[in-house]
């Protein structure tokens, strides 16, 4: 076994935060429409908020992080657990949403679902890099994986203030950004922790049956788009929906 030292793809590391931003922002944009003027909780735009935080702004985020790190042998990711990941990023972040969208703002309901989020995010990048497959193994270094988990809780705790605090659209911009900034740096951190070990054997040989590059970007991308697409038409249309509503007398 040899050690190899990863270098990463600037153009992508770039991509990945803007991604999460947008994701982000998406999610921020959403939460303004989970309380009616009833006062009601709209389950359905807390789950899109959560798709658009965890399947955009974590998963999505992850997975071009992911393609950004290059050690210089093909890497191929197992189609399941990948899958699996983006049912924890999305499942925890909607569960987190959901929770803090169901009574009013309190730091007990911030400090129960910063966690579970936080901890769902680290899940879910542990999953999507243990799904991954190349000529070698990865030796992990417990003390750097302890901040990245560290860093995801502090992280959602934040990202989740932010989300029923921030009220305008410049300040939500500002808030997306400061939210992939903290993903980033959760996901960067938790790669860090990881040291790479290839085989001195031939490194061009990849193994069948799994999503490599091309097929990674497709579904990253695709996932990413359909998402926005999705959230922001229903966005679009409920806001001019609300506009035309007499408030109730």
């Amino acid at each position: 076994m040899e050690e190899v030292s990863p270098s990463y793809d600037t153009a992508l590391v770039v991509a990945s935060f803007l991604i999460s931003a947008l994701g982000a922002y998406c999610a921020l944009a959403t939460m303004t429409l989970v309380r009616g003027r009833d006062g009601r909780v709209s389950k359905l735009n807390a789950a899109f908020a959560g798709l658009a935080l965890g399947g955009v702004g974590i998963w999505s985020m992850h997975f071009l992080g992911m393609m950004a790190w290059d050690i210089d042998a093909p890497t191929g990711y197992e189609p399941m657990e990948t899958a699996f990941s983006l049912l924890l990023a999305v499942g925890a972040s909607v569960m987190a949403l959901g929770y803090m969208a169901a009574g009013p703002f309190t730091v007990r309901r911030l400090l129960v679902a910063g966690p579970l989020a936080g901890l769902g995010v680290a899940g879910m990048h542990f999953v999507g890099m243990g799904s991954m497959r190349f000529a070698g193994t990865l030796q992990w270094n417990a003390g750097l994986v302890v901040l990245s988990v560290v860093i995801a809780v502090v992280a959602a705790t934040a990202a989740l203030w932010l989300a029923f605090a921030v009220r305008g659209r410049n300040r939500r911009v500002g808030a997306a950004f400061v939210m992939a900034a903290a993903v980033s740096l959760m996901h960067y951190t938790g790669m860090a922790a990881a040291d790479v070990f290839c085989s001195t054997g031939d490194r061009t040989i990849g193994l069948p049956g799994l999503l490599y590059r091309s097929d990674l970007m497709t579904m990253v991308v695709s996932v990413a788009l359909a998402v926005v697409a999705i959230i922001g038409i229903d966005v679009f249309f409920q806001r001019v929906l609300r506009a035309t509503e007499q408030p109730s007398r």
